[in-house]
């Protein structure tokens, strides 16, 4: 467990007392660390500290000025930039301690923000963090994706969850290569769509990168709440089938119209 009552205090455009985006340009109030892109408000990628910190490090990765654009519909060259900050921020601090990468998107997601970002924060090593180990025998069938494999695992414990690992065993994140992060960046932005079609656009979702070595990227559609037991209990009833999921992204994996069947998709859940 984590003390950290400051962030209780955090701007939560959901409850309607954040009037103004603090991640929109021109950023005024925002402790800079790292940026990607040009000089004053022609950024691309921007990092800063966030001001209200669970761990020593704890840092917004803002994914462009777009307030409304994320990895789905934003071009792949920005998602490239996007994992390229992640992998020189895991790179910069891996000596101080775990890397954590992680995201929330979606009311359901634990977003306060709604501006696409990320956030890092380093875990001291004397923590252990209880993470899900990758197991590649775990799997519904393995999809094949050139440097990555994709699968769902049998013990899936969230309806529709999907799992990317590199095939190269034995490597941390910061340990991507430049030919693997643009096979990342399409493999994320491709899932994205795809979950899209299945939940209805700006679905919530959260991801994260594990830490260690052996790394892969875990994305867990938010549309299941958990009840009294789950919670009392630790235990998760998993209401989906993980095998179906699988067979879902390997029918839309390749489909070569998927932004427009995604955008009648979304049309038809916004009328729904």
């Amino acid at each position: 467990m984590v003390s950290a009552p400051k962030r209780a205090k955090r701007p939560n455009e959901a409850k309607g007392d954040e009037p103004e985006c603090p991640f929109c340009p021109p950023i005024e109030d925002e402790k800079e660390v790292y940026r990607a892109g040009g000089k004053g408000d022609n950024w691309k990628v921007l990092v800063v500290e966030n001001k209200y910190p669970f761990a020593p490090i704890h840092e917004i990765i803002i994914h462009s000025p777009d307030h409304h654009k994320n990895f789905d519909e934003l071009p792949l060259p920005q998602n490239e930039l996007i994992l390229q900050t992640f992998r020189k921020r895991y790179s910069d601090l891996k000596g101080r301690g775990q890397v954590y990468i992680f995201h929330n998107k979606g009311d359901k997601s634990g977003e306060s923000l709604s501006h696409p970002h990320s956030q890092l924060a380093v875990i001291p090593k004397r923590i252990k963090l209880e993470i899900s180990i990758l197991d590649r025998s775990d799997n519904t069938g393995v999809f094949d994706a050139g440097l990555f494999d994709i699968f769902c695992p049998k013990t899936s414990r969230w309806p529709d969850e999907v799992w990317i690992c590199p095939k190269t065993k034995g490597k941390t994140f910061g340990d991507i290569t430049d030919e693997e992060v643009k096979i990342f960046a399409k493999l994320l932005y491709r899932l994205i769509q795809i979950m899209d079609i299945r939940h209805g656009h700006e679905f919530s979702f959260n991801f994260y990168i594990y830490p260690g070595k052996d790394w892969y990227l875990r994305l867990i559609p938010r549309e299941k709440i958990l009840g009294a037991f789950e919670l009392g209990t630790g235990v998760v009833v998993n209401t989906g089938n993980p095998t179906e999921t699988f067979e879902f992204i390997k029918t839309h994996f390749n489909e070569p119209d998927i932004e427009k069947i995604r955008e009648n998709r979304a049309e038809y859940h916004r009328k729904a």
